[in-house]
């Protein structure tokens, strides 16, 4: 297969939907001849901030010159960039070439492995040929039955729980802190941001049966200053610090201060041309940091929101958030088959505030120009979705068309 055709077949796994459990993936790396003994993997699992905590991780890295690797997703752009050796995205002939082999072999065994099966198995069959020293590997969706956790890592690292898919992981946030606290191994150490109480003692508990020390850090970074913005990345830093020594990796101070600087991880607060803020807030809980992070920098100015949500999430939850910032709103739909329609999103919008002013749009294209006439900046969010497609038009980036359906 080429690389549009593998994309292709890669993307048909979407319609086996969602499937939680780590057999195919086992079985799927077995056949692959994957070993995952030797390389030493940090582990991110949580609600919100896994992302960010993987690419500063990721940074310290590169800036000391450590062979790292780093797994991610969604991707923005392009699929190769949730697969990334010292920076530099997966070639296009090394995901052809894989998937093709991935193909190959479940073909032979009978197996559908879904679409984040394969591409876990995809990343680590590469880490693996690569020889990298450090695999930094986030979560897909929860953590017990994630794809990602058949690894045995080096530390356990979890980000800010909250309500998100809920469907999958449980209507509480002790239902699903039980659920990302599944990465804890026995005996290997596991590091956390501050946890509300009901969350925390789940973490301690799974911590506590499974023989692991869990340690929550205790303050923000003082001696650095991210390169994302938002005084929550200064937490975020302190935890990918917290990580790298919980692994017993060497960094130096140096290192550390020039990968938490130059990080960079789009769609997270990203300023384009000054007027436009693009921001994947896909929840209430990231809704709510976004809007704190936008009254840091812009005080009390507001902003015309052009607000794009999956059907799966809370739109009512977020549309409340962000309405202290808000002047007005413009409702588009998402490139995805699970996007909300502008009318329900409006819906969503005038049942937090029937007063609040705000507009239908066709898509993101005519969004924009309806924002455009207005004198407010511009800010863009409720799905990382639909920031990947306002990257793609504002700064010119096509996206590659066989890897937009996520």
């Amino acid at each position: 297969m080429n690389y549009a055709e593998a994309g292709a077949w890669l993307y048909g796994a979407q319609l086996r939907g969602i499937k939680l459990g780590l057999g195919n993936t086992r079985d799927l790396l077995d056949r692959l001849g994957v070993d995952l003994g030797p390389r030493r993997f940090i582990h991110v699992a949580g609600t919100n901030g896994k992302g960010s905590v993987c690419a500063l991780i990721d940074s310290i890295c590169r800036a000391e010159g450590i062979h790292s690797g780093l797994f991610t997703s969604p991707h923005l752009l392009t699929f190769r960039e949730r697969i990334r050796i010292d920076g530099e995205k997966i070639e296009e002939s090394e995901t052809a070439a894989g998937l093709t082999g991935i193909r190959e072999i479940a073909a032979q065994g009978g197996v559908q492995p879904t679409f984040f099966e394969i591409t876990t198995a995809l990343a680590l069959e590469y880490f693996q040929r690569k020889n990298v020293d450090v695999v930094v590997l986030e979560t897909g969706l929860g953590g017990r039955f994630d794809a990602t956790n058949v690894v045995t890592p080096a530390v356990s690292v979890l980000t800010s729980i909250d309500l998100d898919h809920e469907a999958w992981l449980g209507s509480s946030v002790a239902a699903i802190a039980g659920e990302k606290a599944g990465i804890i191994k026995p005996g290997v150490p596991a590091v956390s941001v501050p946890q509300r109480e009901e969350v925390a003692e789940v973490l301690s508990e799974a911590a506590r049966k499974a023989g692991s020390e869990l340690r929550f850090i205790n303050a923000p970074i003082k001696n650095a200053v991210p390169g994302l913005p938002g005084s929550h990345q200064k937490w975020n830093a302190a935890l990918a610090i917290a990580a790298l020594e919980a692994a017993s990796t060497a960094v130096s101070a140096r290192s550390i201060e020039k990968g938490i600087s130059e990080v960079v991880w789009p769609g997270r607060f990203q300023i384009i041309d000054r007027r436009y803020i693009l921001d994947g807030a896909h929840n209430k809980a990231a809704a709510e940091r976004l809007a704190l992070t936008w009254k840091e920098i812009y005080g009390d100015a507001r902003a015309t929101v052009i607000l794009g949500v999956l059907k799966d999430k809370d739109a009512r939850a977020i549309c409340a958030e962000l309405l202290p910032i808000a002047d007005a709103f413009i409702a588009s739909p998402v490139r995805s088959s699970r996007s909300s329609t502008a009318q329900e999103m409006v819906e969503a919008i005038r049942a937090v505030n029937p007063a609040t002013p705000c507009q239908l749009a066709e898509n993101l294209s005519a969004a924009l120009e309806i924002a455009k006439r207005r004198v407010r900046r511009i800010l863009i969010t409720g799905s990382l979705f639909l920031v990947g497609e306002a990257i793609a038009v504002l700064e010119g980036s096509p996206a590659a068309p066989e890897f937009t359906s996520q």
